[in-house]
């Protein structure tokens, strides 16, 4: 898998980078120019690339940049086309599609996942137990009530189809249980990570946590603490 290369990453144009970039193409070298005006023009598109803006940036590093905005009509300030200002409130690839982001677990939760890992080889081991324990009790019984070998191995046999078809049946419905549970966990962990919400501003809203009244323990009771 390659990682993806910055200069090929696609930028939201905003309305304060069109107002930035539109006077360059008239005063920038031509090869810059020409691939500035199809973003810039009387329909500016919805994305530049990450590559025309950093080429710009670097144009607008040289003696030669720098003494060219500052000759052009009205000045233009060079600082205005640094990497910093041109990708100020902009997105990174607007149009791409991400999957959903899951934060990383805690080590809580990676402790109950290993607990029920536990847990599940315990009942598989005295699910075993339980099928060889039961063939053995009816073989044993058999032998006592005199029956002939054949049929204590088919009474044997069928004893420990029974008792193992209980215990996956026993299993299955554990492990729907666990997978329902472990997929509720993982929706509210989901719902965890988008905790900060923004509001029709834009700005975003911290979470607010009310603290409960101080308390103090005194005479092994607690009390309000009064202020």
């Amino acid at each position: 898998m390659t990682k993806a290369n910055p200069v090929d990453l696609q930028i939201s144009l905003e309305p304060h980078l069109v107002d930035a970039l539109r006077p360059l193409p008239q005063i920038v070298p031509q090869d810059l120019a020409e691939k500035l005006r199809p973003h810039v023009g009387s329909a500016p598109t919805t994305t530049i690339p990450y590559s025309l803006l950093l080429a710009v940036s670097q144009w607008s590093r040289t003696t030669n940049g720098i003494a060219t905005l500052k000759a052009s009509l009205p000045p233009l300030d060079p600082q205005t086309y640094t990497m910093v200002s041109l990708l100020a409130g902009a997105t990174t690839s607007p149009n791409g599609k991400f999957g959903e982001y899951i934060p990383a677990k805690k080590p809580w939760e990676l402790e109950a996942e290993r607990t029920q890992e536990r847990k599940a080889i315990t009942a598989l081991v005295n699910s075993l137990l339980s099928i060889g324990g039961a063939a053995v009790a009816t073989w044993w019984a058999a032998e006592k009530a005199g029956w002939r070998n054949e049929y204590r191995v088919l009474l044997s046999l069928f004893v420990a189809i029974v008792v193992s078809a209980s215990e996956s049946i026993l299993y299955i419905i554990w492990q729907s249980r666990l997978s329902k549970r472990s997929k509720q966990t993982t929706k509210h962990r989901s719902m965890m990570s988008g905790r900060h919400k923004k509001d029709d501003g834009g700005e975003v809203l911290p979470d607010v946590a009310v603290s409960p009244p101080d308390r103090e323990a005194v005479g092994g009771s607690l009390r309000l603490r009064r202020h």
